[in-house]
């Protein structure tokens, strides 16, 4: 099990985060001839991998988590199946939600590979992990 954070914002103001959290699901608008890295990573994703739906701007001291989840099955998902939400995607159990103005803040760490900015990536930042871990632990997860 790994865990991995995913942006929900569309362009530079289209949030579709609501959107996960209401059809259980993540994925990315890129087609997959635009993005085939991020057809891959999403298909790599494995049933029981936590996934966290992050937003984070560089001159934030947080990072902004919406909602906490698990991968629920291997289905890929495409624009059908997801019901256009996404091009390339994955089914989710959500587990902790939190609304609009009342996300969880987790303070940006020190790093030197600052992934924040990417779509999609794996979370090995020791003390993020921990606040995701704590946060469903706090709710029996």
């Amino acid at each position: 099990m790994a865990i991995y954070g995913i942006g929900a914002h569309y362009g530079k103001t289209k949030d579709v985060s609501g959107e996960f959290i209401k059809k259980n699901l993540v994925g990315v608008g890129y087609t997959v001839s635009e993005a085939p890295e991020l057809y891959q990573f999403i298909a790599a994703l494995k049933v029981g991998d936590i996934i966290y739906i992050k937003s984070f701007a560089p001159s934030s001291k947080f990072i902004f988590v919406r909602a906490i989840g698990f991968i629920k099955d291997g289905e890929i998902l495409n624009s059908k199946l997801s019901r256009d939400v996404v091009e390339t995607g994955r089914n989710v159990v959500w587990k902790v939600v939190w609304e609009v103005t009342n996300k969880l803040r987790i303070p940006k760490p020190k790093e030197r590979n600052n992934v924040r900015l990417n779509t999609l990536y794996q979370e090995f930042n020791p003390q993020v992990q921990a606040e995701i871990l704590k946060k469903l632990a706090e709710h029996g997860h």
